[in-house]
């Protein structure tokens, strides 16, 4: 690697080519001193349709290789902020340590490319808090390129000879810029009162880019206007040809009529105050907190008189051109090269410093590969000495073995022997002790992964609601059932759960029950009838009797194993719902009672019913069965025989119709009050079985080690 304390900042512009050599001033570590300047201008702009982009660029390479030797300095080169991706993302409180794992996951959902198609990099900014090993309010900048344009953006620099070592987005460049010259250092900022942020806006010949920072955080925009629509107004307005229009508008007032050159721009002064008005506005919209300060102009299009002042009043605030550095000086400074184009070094001093290791942002798009050949290349003779030198150590060590073997004498090594065996004997116990001792330490490691994979577990309670919710019964979307003993409702009292290590003895416990829910839920969906739909209904004050009703269901029936296989077995849940429905009226024969509960809430829960969106995990969002949510062997346990029930008569509907008992909900001709309505009651108690999964995800059972908790 260079060891040479000076490095170079290069900006292959759309107009020029802008080089800084800096290093890092040995008295002030936050000024940089610039040795050497270069604005190497092309022909033509590399955006003219006539234009070789390609030639002019190694032409202008070339012309700078010639003037100065860059092989033993740290190079740095900028790609343009349009040819990559710029995100900064806000992290959920995090283990500092699984910072890069969280990071590497949102790169695959932020990068719409493969990330094998990709060059990426990200860094932590210096937001958040840290404690104990967590981190609140952390925000980290992800920046990437695809491979194309990064060998694209190396190309030149390959075929002139020069090893680049940082490639790096020309707006991130700005940002480090502005940071470093303009904002007080990150590292004495208070992160609950910043400085307010400083606008940098970077006309460039094609785009702007629009960077807002205050040091701590940062916001990057590209706006798709830049010095070429000032050139293009004037060829179109004043019937220039291009050369003249870019003559006349970097020395609008000394053309021969400077009112009309400024009146066939002003449409673009409109353009260009309203798309950064409209960035700002973007800015503050999404960071509540950002206070705006000063916006500086840089770039060779900033020259154009009037503009800042234009753009100024405008957007109401102040609006400069950046056209002192306060941390660069030194004799490049001096030099007309610089005086003259200072609007346009802003993204090679950025360059610089980065190269020089004064940069908040570090990142780097340069692809790992070419870091490491350039290393192997750099230490090869190094390699090609150890190699000799390990030669020769073979040889000798050969040598001397040959002459020990000679004088080898068994009589001579008895008593080493039996110190070698006390030795490996020793060594056999200190590895069955270490063996013992990597099995616990495994085990304590696997429980902390699937503590970890709790992220995944956090919305289960809500998916297990949402499935009770789904599966529960209702009338029709947009319809009104007046009378409350038609409706299709269950109405739920209670709602309990409970975990079982070993779910076999609650089965066990609750069998017959089981096989005479599914039996009769089977029957109905078939259109079999059953020991209850094929009777008449119980009369008031009648349960069902679940001794007849078992007797129904044939001994060894598929039907009443298929469900279930033989029970549910391992740890899980036993969650317990209470509830009860009035849909109990004759004419409701034979869906009354308990099997109106079973053609609908058993059935819903046996996955017969709408699909349900799940939470989390791998297939977030998806419409799943309930079977694919752990949920099994819904059982009626217990029931109420049906009852009457007096219900306030000011609920709302009409009376009830056909063959039940109770009367219509009226008023009192004495009193005008709501008389009461007498309704058929149904109670229960159901339960089923949840071994809460992971939909898509890769299954896991807790550690035997202990119980599991979820």
């Amino acid at each position: 690697m260079p060891a040479s304390p000076y490095v170079w900042g290069i900006d292959i512009g759309r107009s020029s080519l802008k080089a800084l050599r800096c290093r890092v001033s040995p008295t002030d570590p936050r000024r940089l001193v610039a040795e050497e300047v270069e604005c190497i201008e092309y022909p033509m702009m590399l955006t003219q349709e006539e234009a070789n982009p390609v030639e002019l660029v190694r032409a202008a390479l070339a012309e700078l290789t010639s003037r100065h030797d860059l092989a033993s300095d740290r190079v740095a080169v900028a790609a343009p902020g349009q040819s990559g991706l710029s995100k900064f993302i806000k992290l959920p409180p995090v283990e500092a340590k699984k910072i890069a794992d969280i990071v590497k996951y949102e790169a695959g959902q932020q990068i719409p490319f493969p990330l094998d198609q990709v060059v990426w990099d990200w860094q932590r900014l210096a937001t958040g808090i840290e404690e104990g090993g967590f981190v609140m309010d952390a925000e980290v900048a992800l920046f990437a390129m695809k491979k194309e344009q990064v060998a694209k953006a190396l190309l030149p620099f390959d075929e002139a000879g020069i090893d680049v070592e940082i490639l790096q987005l020309a707006p991130i460049s700005l940002a480090n810029m502005v940071i470093f010259d303009q904002l007080p250092d990150p590292a004495t900022v208070d992160p609950d009162d910043p400085p307010p942020s400083v606008v940098l806006v970077s006309m460039g010949v094609d785009a702007t880019d629009v960077v807002v920072t205050n040091g701590l955080r940062m916001a990057q925009r590209s706006m798709p206007i830049g010095g070429k629509r000032f050139t293009r107004a004037l060829v179109e307005e004043m019937q220039y040809t291009f050369a003249k229009a870019e003559s006349e508008k970097r020395n609008a007032v000394h053309a021969a009529d400077p009112k009309a050159v400024f009146r066939a721009m002003r449409p673009v002064f409109n353009q260009f105050a309203s798309e950064l008005q409209r960035s700002l506005n973007y800015f503050t919209s999404t960071d509540r907190s950002l206070k705006i300060g000063t916006v500086f102009l840089v770039g060779n299009a900033a020259k154009l008189r009037g503009l800042s002042d234009f753009v100024g009043k405008q957007l109401g605030v102040d609006v400069q051109r950046l056209d002192t550095f306060t941390g660069l000086e030194g004799p490049g400074v001096a030099t007309p090269a610089f005086r003259e184009n200072r609007l346009g070094f802003g993204t090679a001093y950025g360059l610089a410093l980065q190269a020089a290791g004064a940069a908040t942002l570090r990142t780097s798009l340069l692809p790992k590969e070419i870091t490491f050949d350039r290393m192997v290349k750099a230490k090869r003779p190094w390699i090609v000495a150890g190699l000799l030198g390990l030669l020769a150590a073979g040889l000798f060590n050969f040598v001397g073995w040959f002459f020990a073997a000679g004088s080898y004498a068994p009589a001579n090594y008895t008593s080493a022997f039996a110190a070698s065996d006390n030795t490996k004997s020793l060594s056999s116990n200190a590895k069955s002790g270490f063996e013992t001792a990597e099995q616990q330490l495994r085990g304590t490691a696997n429980w902390q992964r699937y503590l970890v994979e709790a992220h995944d577990r956090r919305f289960q309670a809500i998916d297990l609601l949402r499935t009770i919710q789904t599966v529960l019964p209702r009338d029709p979307e947009g319809t009104t059932v007046e009378n409350p003993a038609d409706r299709e409702e269950i109405i739920i009292d209670s709602l309990d759960m409970e975990f079982f290590p070993d779910l076999s003895p609650w089965f066990a416990g609750v069998q017959g029950d089981w096989r005479l829910t599914l039996a009769a839920a089977q029957a109905d969906e078939a259109g079999r009838p059953n020991s209850e739909t094929s009777a008449a209904p119980p009369a008031e004050g009648d349960a069902a009797d679940p001794a007849a009703d078992s007797a129904a269901v044939a001994e060894g029936d598929p039907a009443a194993e298929g469900a279930g296989g033989g029970g549910p077995s391992g740890p899980g849940w036993v969650v317990e719902i209470s509830g009860h429905h009035f849909h109990n009226e004759r004419r409701h024969s034979p869906r009354e009672g308990a099997q109106f509960v079973r053609t609908t809430l058993v059935r819903g829960l046996l996955g017969h019913g709408d699909p349900v969106t799940t939470t989390a995990g791998p297939r977030q969002g998806e419409q799943l069965q309930v079977k694919d949510l752990g949920i099994s062997f819904p059982v009626i346990v217990a029931e109420e025989p049906i009852k009457r029930v007096a219900i306030d008569g000011g609920m709302e509907g009409g009376g009830m119709e056909g063959g039940g008992f109770g009367g219509r909900g009226g008023r009192s001709p004495e009193t005008g009050e709501p008389e009461p309505v007498e309704l058929r009651q149904y109670s229960f108690v159901l339960q089923f079985v949840w071994q809460p999964t992971v939909p898509g995800g890769v299954p896991r059972s807790a550690p035997a080690a202990a119980e599991p908790q979820f």
